[in-house]
C-alpha cells in the first residue's frame, strides 16, 4: 500500500489539528482529488513558480518539516507539490495572493532586515519565518470572512497549509513519520511501546 491508498479521511483530521483549524477550500479541493508529493525534485522544473521563487518556497517549507531522524519537506519534492497545486488547483485570485505575499516575504520592507531571505543565515531565516508566522496568525484572528464565509490565509499560513498537505500525504510522509501498516496483523492488546511505534501518531 502506498501513500495514494491511504485515509485521506483521517489525514485531514490530522492535518487540520496541525494546523489548529479549517484547511482553505483550494487547499482541500486537492487533498481531495488525491493530489501528492513525489519522492524527489532532481531535475524538477517549476511550470508555475519561478526557479527563485520555488527555491524560496522549498526553504521556508523545510523550516516548517526540517529533515531529523526521518525525512523533511525537502525529501518529499515539496516544491514540485506546492507548484502543482498553485497551477491546477488555486484560483488566479489564490495564486496572485500567493505570489504577491511570497515576494512580500522575501524582502519585507519594514523588517529589521531587509535582506532577501535566502541570502539571510540559518538563524535569521528561522527568525523571520517565526516572525511572520506569529504576525498572520494575529492578522487572521482579527480578519473579517470574505465572501462566502471563508477566512483568507496570510502568504505564510498558506504556504505552511500546502506543506503539512504535500508532506503528510507522501509515501515517507505517512509511513516514516505518521506510523503505518499495509497490512494489519493479528490484535495484541499489550505490548511494549517499543513495538507499538515509540509514540509515533497512526496514518490511519
Amino acid at each position: 500500500m502506498t501513500a495514494q491508498t491511504l485515509n485521506r479521511r483521517e489525514t485531514l483530521k490530522r492535518i487540520t489539528l496541525a494546523l489548529g483549524g479549517a484547511l482553505s477550500a483550494p487547499a482541500l479541493l486537492g487533498l481531495m482529488s488525491g493530489a501528492r508529493a513525489g519522492a524527489s525534485e532532481a531535475g524538477w522544473k517549476p511550470k508555475f513558480l519561478s526557479a527563485s521563487q520555488a527555491a524560496l518556497v522549498t526553504e521556508v517549507a523545510d523550516i516548517f518539516i526540517p529533515r531529523t531522524d526521518t525525512p523533511g519537506a525537502k525529501d518529499v519534492g515539496i516544491a514540485a507539490f506546492i507548484d502543482s497545486m498553485l497551477r491546477e488547483v488555486y484560483s488566479e485570485k489564490d495564486q496572485r495572493r500567493f505570489v504577491e505575499g511570497l515576494a512580500t516575504f522575501a524582502r519585507p520592507a519594514g523588517s529589521k532586515s531587509g535582506i532577501d531571505f535566502l541570502k539571510l543565515g540559518a538563524r535569521e531565516r528561522v527568525a523571520r519565518v517565526r516572525e511572520a508566522h506569529a504576525a498572520a496568525i494575529e492578522q487572521s484572528r482579527r480578519q473579517p470572512l470574505a465572501a462566502g464565509g471563508e477566512a483568507q490565509l496570510p502568504f505564510i499560513l498558506m504556504l505552511k497549509e500546502l506543506t503539512l498537505i504535500g508532506f503528510f500525504t507522501s509515501e515517507a510522509g505517512a509511513t516514516q513519520v505518521l506510523q503505518h501498516v499495509a497490512v494489519p496483523g493479528a490484535l495484541r492488546a499489550c505490548i511494549p511501546l517499543s513495538e507499538a511505534g515509540n509514540g509515533k501518531t497512526w496514518a490511519e
